[in-house]
């Protein structure tokens, strides 16, 4: 199966798991694949639709075929190993660079996980349950990983992305990094991050799946902006 048309996306908006997936899809010409947004606010994403995808009640939700594959960083894996000849090539052939790029894909999941501990801590956390001591260690992970980032930023060419060419690692990494801005990242404090957010966003394959209410209101939150 090659045709986009076997494919379907179950997806949310402004969610990094599903824009890497869509990144990964328009990088890989994969346009006309069969999709749905899903509102998080409204409990779409816990519906019988989903969960008889996902049954973790969580987007994306994806489909190839008769082949489930739902974690995010697996989906463009497999997107990019079933449709190697098509598209843009998302592997660097040189074993260093694959190395710095699944490196920084792994990477990339820590930082989600920080960021989320920190931009989602109300949400998950039932009011009387949270603490300011738990707020500042998250903030304090988050900003000691944003360094480490700064740090390998550092070390990347000046205008070039993480393991060479543009790869998977920058699929699965660049999301997190435009959320961070969405919430309120200073480029002042985070200026290597800031240069790749501005090297990347106009990225076709970005600015295409760039998510829609982001576009609607480009004014963000402040969460992060004393980090």
């Amino acid at each position: 199966m090659s045709s986009a048309k076997s494919i379907s996306l179950l997806w949310g908006a402004g969610s990094p798991p599903c824009w890497r997936v869509m990144i990964t899809l328009q990088e890989k010409k994969l346009q006309g694949y069969k999709h749905k947004l899903l509102s998080f606010e409204k409990g779409e994403h816990k519906s019988q639709e989903v969960l008889k995808i996902n049954p973790r009640g969580q987007l994306p939700a994806f489909k190839h075929g008769d082949n489930i594959v739902n974690e995010s960083t697996a989906a463009c894996l497999y997107l990019e190993d079933q449709f190697k000849s098509q598209g843009n090539k998302l592997l660097p052939d040189s074993p260093a660079e694959q190395a710095l790029m699944y490196q920084c894909m792994m990477e990339g999941l820590t930082l989600a996980d920080k960021l989320n501990a920190v931009i989602y801590y109300d949400w998950i956390v039932p009011e009387e349950e949270r603490h300011e001591s738990a707020v500042k260690r998250n903030k304090e992970a988050l900003a000691a990983e944003l360094k480490l980032w700064e740090g390998y930023l550092h070390n990347v060419a000046a205008g070039s992305y993480l393991a060479g060419a543009f790869s998977l690692a920058d699929v699965v990494v660049f999301p997190n990094i435009a959320f961070a801005f969405r919430f309120g990242l200073s480029a002042g404090c985070y200026p290597k991050l800031a240069k790749y957010y501005s090297l990347l966003k106009d990225r076709p394959s970005i600015k295409t799946s760039w998510p829609p209410h982001w576009q609607a209101s480009p004014q963000g939150y402040d969460i992060l902006k004393d980090l």
